[in-house]
């Protein structure tokens, strides 16, 4: 019987190790301006090294996530580990773009490890009520870690240097990688294969469609390496849907969107998030660039849609529980439109508290009601056996969603660039023009809900949509991150 020092132990370990991937995929936002001077970045760089980390990260999660239950989680774990801590330390000497950048993917990979070997510890280490607050730790964290990285990312700049973020991994990584052998209970291997063909083409099909949107927006969308790129992705997805038809253990299987709700539930996904990394990305570059906000004063600007988010998502349980999930669904993508609508509307002399502050209410409410009932639908009618994979695509839609939403945003931006005016003028037509594009991926968000996921919220309560122990979030919990 595990002792409750070591159950303590092993908590901690799954926690902060959790807590230095949520750390990293925030602590870049509000370091960017200062990231971007330092290393000489163009925007399309800067959008890159977000989207590195990203898209190699939702590409591969599926896969990380079969390594440790053919290899044996534990051991996975601390590879991941080793891989992640490495690659902070590459970010933090990073001296130009191409070494950041692909410094960001490594580090893709190293989180695409850990974060699911980590869920899969913790549910197999804890059982019953341990479980159940174990699960509520862990989503905690989630929060805690997505917000304060924000505030380190604006500290470590402000005070030091946007390396110092960074830095900040790798004595926390060296003492997890020492703790977890020590602390952490090992599973059996398991005998099947790897998905790799599968892996390789999704993560390539959406990275070649990623670069075709960057490079189209500064090159032009007749530019021969713009067209084959695009072309390449449109190859390299084609492959992959054919690939996972004929895989006998796929990471994506596609019977999971035999169901309208499900996939409906993760293109809302897609779409939604697509459009909250464009409200981090160039809302933090509009405060600092054309508000004059330090880094960490950017970070603390964030604080009113954090707080009002975290009162929000508690409230959840007893809403969902009273209203069931649907209502919640299309009220919070609702009022995260109206937000970022809203917020789209900068100038050069909007003041933060009527032109941010008050839109990221709205948007903080707005993900504190969607989060949970989107996770839900996601879920919904999957079979026991397909309960992980579910959970898997879940996260997988939510991580393509940032990579793909920033890719088009940042093109949506560089299109409204006009040369010869002033550069608060010239950010500003930039932020705007991207939160605009991100109140349309919204819209086409809110439609997806109405009429894929709505119309059948009555057989997904029948199928456990938000009553089955086996589907619901606190049993497969998902990794938002």
């Amino acid at each position: 019987m595990t002792s409750k020092r070591n159950t303590t132990a092993i908590l901690t370990i799954i926690l902060v190790s959790y807590f230095m991937i949520l750390l990293d995929n925030s602590v870049i936002f509000t370091a960017l301006p200062s990231l971007q001077a330092d290393l000489g970045l163009s925007s399309s760089d800067l959008a890159w090294v977000q989207d590195a980390y990203t898209l190699v990260f939702g590409g591969l999660l599926l896969l990380g996530a079969r390594a440790g239950d053919l290899l044996g989680r534990r051991r996975v774990f601390v590879f991941g580990l080793v891989v992640f801590s490495i690659a902070s330390l590459l970010i933090a000497v990073a001296p130009a773009a191409w070494w950041i950048i692909a410094a960001r993917a490594v580090q893709g990979v190293g989180a695409a490890i850990v974060a699911p070997s980590a869920l899969s510890l913790l549910t197999a280490s804890f059982e019953g009520p341990e479980r159940d607050r174990a699960v509520a730790w862990y989503a905690a964290t989630a929060g805690i870690g997505a917000s304060l990285g924000m505030l380190v990312g604006g500290a470590a700049a402000t005070l030091l240097s946007w390396r110092a973020g960074f830095w900040i991994n790798v004595p926390i990584g060296i003492a997890m990688i020492v703790l977890a052998p020590r602390f952490l209970p090992e599973t059996d291997a398991a005998r099947g294969r790897f998905d790799i063909t599968g892996a390789l083409t999704s993560t390539l099909g959406i990275g070649a469609l990623v670069f075709g949107l960057l490079h189209g927006a500064e090159a032009g969308w007749g530019d021969p390496i713009t067209l084959a790129s695009f072309a390449a992705a449109m190859a390299m997805l084609v492959a992959f849907v054919l690939a996972e038809a004929r895989a006998a253990q796929p990471i994506m299987p596609l019977r999971l969107f035999g169901s309208r709700i499900r996939t409906g539930a993760y293109l809302v996904r897609l779409t939604y998030l697509g459009a909250m990394i464009g409200f981090f990305f160039f809302t933090t570059q509009f405060l600092q660039g054309v508000l004059g906000f330090t880094a960490l004063q950017a970070g603390l600007a964030f604080l009113p849609m954090t707080l009002v988010n975290f009162a929000v998502a508690l409230a959840i349980p007893r809403l969902v529980g009273r209203a069931g999930n649907t209502w919640p669904l299309l009220v919070g993508v609702a009022l995260t439109l109206a937000g970022m609508l809203w917020l789209s509307r900068l100038t050069p002399e909007s003041a933060y508290l009527t032109a941010v502050a008050l839109p990221m209410l709205l948007i903080g409410t707005g993900q504190g009601l969607a989060f949970a009932p989107m996770t839900t639908f996601g879920l919904s009618g999957a079979s026991t056996a397909d309960a992980g994979a579910a959970s898997g695509v879940v996260n997988t839609f939510h991580q393509v969603g940032m990579s793909l939403g920033l890719g088009i945003l940042a093109a949506v931006a560089a299109a409204s660039d006009v040369p010869g005016t002033a550069p608060s003028v010239t950010l500003t037509a930039e932020v705007s023009a991207a939160l605009t594009g991100a109140t349309v991926l919204l819209g086409i968000a809110l439609v997806l809900a109405l009429t894929l996921v709505a119309p059948h919220r009555r057989t997904a309560t029948m199928q456990g949509g938000n009553a089955s122990p086996s589907h619901s979030p606190a049993s497969v919990p998902t990794l938002e991150v």
